[in-house]
């Protein structure tokens, strides 16, 4: 499962990138979400490379992430009863590590799909230069991680 986040605002985008973003959900800065690992969508989040940053997100992040900053309709807070009462599993931990699995999808539960972060602590590194060159934007891999830490 990989995670997107958006870093940079809409002023001068393309049409085609605008809309890509808008598939992802990635409508506004610090909005995060988990995309399958798919061709479809590896070429939309290169085809967003410039605007957004992405990664593969571990179990414990994911928990966190969805503890924090998950949302139900009615902007309610996601808790273990919640978790335990619609799904079956009995935890947040379980439920992210069977996400990052593909077992179970975040629609399933009426989770929202849009996490929407703060910007992150110390800020950003770089936000018109890629992750490779000492910037925010890009793919990250696994340090994407420590970006959503910032960012919860």
């Amino acid at each position: 499962m990989i995670a997107a986040i958006r870093i940079r605002g809409t002023t001068g985008i393309n049409k085609d990138i605008a809309d890509t973003l808008m598939m992802m959900r990635l409508n506004q800065i610090s909005h995060a979400t988990l995309i399958e690992e798919n061709p479809s969508y590896t070429g939309m989040l290169q085809k967003a490379k410039d605007y957004i940053t992405w990664g593969e997100i571990d179990a414990e992040t994911l928990s966190q992430l969805i503890t924090k900053r998950g949302r139900l309709p009615g902007d309610e807070h996601i808790t273990d009863e919640y978790i335990a009462e619609n799904t079956d599993y009995s935890s947040i931990e379980e439920f992210s590590s069977a996400v990052l699995d593909s077992k179970v999808n975040l629609a399933d539960t009426k989770i929202k799909p849009v996490f929407r972060l703060h910007p992150p602590r110390k800020g950003y590194e770089n936000t018109k230069t890629s992750f490779k060159e000492g910037g925010s934007l890009g793919y990250r891999g696994e340090n994407i991680n420590e970006i959503v830490r910032k960012m919860i």
